[in-house]
């Protein structure tokens, strides 16, 4: 995928709006994979989280990119496993302050992953 289909840049840059572009440009054989798996999904985000801060990006950025992709996937996936539906709910029934903080407990979740 060339870097213009990306959220987070090189440069640190993100451009928050291609999150669900990137997500629909994925195999589906690895969204299967990353999706299957609360650990693999864990373990995606800790991969991901640890990209972003080290191009310089700072909680609030990452807690909006992961609101970004919560957003779509609670829109356009189904989940695959109970630890996915129960986030699924709260997204569901969250306000828009609470579905921020949720995205600020996964990002912060995901950088204890290991």
């Amino acid at each position: 995928m060339s870097e213009f289909n990306h959220v987070v840049h090189k440069d640190g840059d993100v451009t928050t709006g291609r999150v669900e572009d990137t997500i629909m440009n994925m195999d589906s054989s690895q969204k299967q994979q990353i999706l299957g798996d609360f650990d693999e999904f864990k373990s995606y985000l800790h991969k991901r989280i640890d990209m972003a801060g080290s191009i310089g990006l700072g909680q609030e950025q990452m807690a909006k990119i992961a609101e970004r992709v919560a957003d779509y996937l609670a829109s356009h996936e189904e989940p695959r496993n109970r630890e996915e539906m129960l986030l699924q709910e709260l997204w569901k029934v969250g306000s828009p302050e609470e579905r921020h903080m949720l995205a600020h407990m996964l990002v912060r979740m995901a950088r204890t992953t290991n």
